[in-house]
Protein backbone atom coordinates (compact mmCIF):
# COMPACT_ATOMS: atom_id res chain seq x y z
CA UNK A 1 0.00 0.00 0.00
CA UNK A 2 1.36 3.52 -1.03
CA UNK A 3 2.55 5.81 1.89
CA UNK A 4 -0.29 7.92 2.48
CA UNK A 5 -2.96 5.74 1.29
CA UNK A 6 -5.21 4.36 3.91
CA UNK A 7 -6.96 0.80 3.93
CA UNK A 8 -10.32 2.58 2.75
CA UNK A 9 -8.37 3.40 -0.10
CA UNK A 10 -8.04 6.89 -0.22
CA UNK A 11 -5.64 9.25 0.90
CA UNK A 12 -6.02 11.47 3.81
CA UNK A 13 -5.04 14.89 3.72
CA UNK A 14 -3.39 16.72 6.65
CA UNK A 15 -3.12 20.19 6.20
CA UNK A 16 0.54 21.57 6.96
CA UNK A 17 -0.84 24.34 10.22
CA UNK A 18 1.32 26.93 9.02
CA UNK A 19 -0.30 27.54 5.89
CA UNK A 20 -3.87 27.38 6.79
CA UNK A 21 -5.22 30.90 6.43
CA UNK A 22 -6.90 32.47 9.49
CA UNK A 23 -10.33 32.37 8.02
CA UNK A 24 -10.04 28.58 7.67
CA UNK A 25 -9.21 27.81 11.03
CA UNK A 26 -11.54 30.47 12.34
CA UNK A 27 -14.54 28.34 10.04
CA UNK A 28 -13.55 25.10 11.53
CA UNK A 29 -13.76 26.32 15.29
CA UNK A 30 -17.02 27.83 15.20
CA UNK A 31 -19.11 24.61 14.67
CA UNK A 32 -19.95 23.48 18.05
CA UNK A 33 -19.89 19.83 17.20
CA UNK A 34 -16.34 20.32 16.04
CA UNK A 35 -15.61 22.20 19.26
CA UNK A 36 -16.97 19.21 21.50
CA UNK A 37 -14.72 16.94 19.43
CA UNK A 38 -11.90 18.89 19.67
CA UNK A 39 -12.81 19.32 23.54
CA UNK A 40 -12.89 15.47 23.80
CA UNK A 41 -9.31 15.40 21.88
CA UNK A 42 -7.81 17.52 24.88
CA UNK A 43 -7.91 15.61 27.60
CA UNK A 44 -7.16 12.02 25.45
CA UNK A 45 -3.41 11.21 24.98
CA UNK A 46 -2.14 11.54 20.79
CA UNK A 47 -3.89 8.49 18.84
CA UNK A 48 -6.02 6.77 21.35
CA UNK A 49 -9.55 8.30 20.17
CA UNK A 50 -10.94 6.60 17.04
CA UNK A 51 -13.79 8.57 15.11
CA UNK A 52 -16.57 6.10 16.22
CA UNK A 53 -15.88 6.37 19.90
CA UNK A 54 -17.19 10.09 20.16
CA UNK A 55 -21.07 10.35 20.57
CA UNK A 56 -21.86 13.16 18.14
CA UNK A 57 -25.29 14.32 17.27
CA UNK A 58 -24.80 14.07 13.74
CA UNK A 59 -24.90 11.07 11.08
CA UNK A 60 -22.16 8.79 10.32
CA UNK A 61 -21.59 11.14 6.75
CA UNK A 62 -22.01 14.28 8.83
CA UNK A 63 -19.41 13.30 11.27
CA UNK A 64 -16.88 12.32 8.64
CA UNK A 65 -17.53 15.59 7.45
CA UNK A 66 -16.21 17.11 10.38
CA UNK A 67 -13.28 15.41 10.88
CA UNK A 68 -12.22 16.14 7.69
CA UNK A 69 -12.65 20.00 8.03
CA UNK A 70 -10.27 19.73 11.40
CA UNK A 71 -7.75 18.44 9.20
CA UNK A 72 -7.82 20.69 6.47
CA UNK A 73 -7.40 23.50 9.34
CA UNK A 74 -4.70 21.83 10.35
CA UNK A 75 -6.12 21.09 13.91
CA UNK A 76 -6.38 16.67 13.45
CA UNK A 77 -3.64 14.38 12.58
CA UNK A 78 -5.60 10.88 11.81
CA UNK A 79 -4.16 7.50 10.95
CA UNK A 80 -5.72 4.08 9.91
CA UNK A 81 -4.68 1.34 12.22
CA UNK A 82 -6.83 -1.84 11.38
CA UNK A 83 -10.39 -1.02 10.91
CA UNK A 84 -10.14 1.98 13.16
CA UNK A 85 -8.95 5.97 12.08
CA UNK A 86 -7.37 7.13 15.20
CA UNK A 87 -6.77 10.85 16.10
CA UNK A 88 -4.49 13.33 17.54
CA UNK A 89 -5.22 16.94 18.14
CA UNK A 90 -2.36 19.31 16.73
CA UNK A 91 -2.39 21.26 19.56
CA UNK A 92 1.91 22.17 19.49
CA UNK A 93 1.25 23.05 15.76
CA UNK A 94 -1.75 24.60 15.66
CA UNK A 95 -0.87 26.84 18.96
CA UNK A 96 2.41 28.02 16.62
CA UNK A 97 0.79 29.05 13.94
CA UNK A 98 -2.37 30.83 16.04
CA UNK A 99 -1.11 31.37 19.54
CA UNK A 100 -3.23 31.26 22.09
CA UNK A 101 -6.65 30.84 19.80
CA UNK A 102 -6.64 27.17 20.62
CA UNK A 103 -6.44 27.47 24.29
CA UNK A 104 -9.11 30.30 24.41
CA UNK A 105 -11.57 27.94 22.39
CA UNK A 106 -11.25 25.10 24.70
CA UNK A 107 -11.18 27.21 27.80
CA UNK A 108 -14.44 28.98 26.87
CA UNK A 109 -16.06 25.52 26.14
CA UNK A 110 -14.84 24.50 29.65
CA UNK A 111 -16.48 27.69 30.96
CA UNK A 112 -19.82 26.69 29.09
CA UNK A 113 -20.02 23.00 30.51
CA UNK A 114 -19.97 24.46 34.22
Amino acid sequence: MAEGTTRRGRSLVHADPAAVPLQDALDALADPVRRSILRELAGEPDFTRSCGTFDLPVSKATASHHFAVLRSAGLLEQVDKGPRRLNRLRRAEFEARFPGLLALVLAEERAGDA
